[in-house]
């Protein structure tokens, strides 16, 4: 099953020292059935896309509470066994747990905020929990980050990806 989990820049240098990625459970998201039923018009890649922004969005969290990372979001697309994947409905319908390390072998591909989307991300990051009890100006700064296209980066480019920074 491809998921997509939330990441930071320290994260993803995390997962290039140690080999893989995270203590189970392991937190990401996913097209589930729940996904599919929500998204009743949408193809696979429509719903991958709108599970790929879900991630990105829980990126910022990540970044509100590690305030030395990269202002920038970072997902990392992997194909997982679906018997490693459980459904967390109850936090959202594109949730799961991953009940194994998401071994660097397993990654697809990594998204990521490319410069020009550093000064939203920073101004998102800092008031995405303000958007999450409801503030409409908050949301707002929130949105605004949500306008950039994350750029995509093979699994032999991370490498280089982070040295950029």
């Amino acid at each position: 099953m491809r998921v997509y989990v939330p990441a930071t820049f320290p994260v993803l240098r995390t997962l290039l020292e140690a080999g893989s990625l995270g203590r189970p459970p392991v937190r990401a998201f996913a097209v589930t059935p729940a996904v599919r039923e929500w998204y009743a018009e949408g193809d696979t890649d429509e719903l991958e896309y709108a599970v790929l922004r879900e991630a990105a969005a829980a990126s910022l969290r990540l970044l509100d509470t590690d305030p030395a990372a990269e202002r920038r979001r970072v997902v990392i697309a992997a194909d997982v066994p679906d018997s490693e994947v459980a459904g967390r409905p109850e936090l959202d319908r594109a949730v799961v747990s991953l009940s194994e390390p998401v071994p660097l072998s397993s990654v697809a591909a990594v998204h990521a905020d490319t410069a020009d989307a550093e000064d939203a991300v920073r101004a998102a990051a800092a008031l995405v929990l303000e958007a999450d009890l409801g503030s409409d100006d908050a949301q707002f700064v929130v949105d605004g980050a949500d306008g950039y296209e994350l750029a995509w980066y093979a699994t032999q480019e991370i490498g280089a990806l982070i040295e950029l920074l």
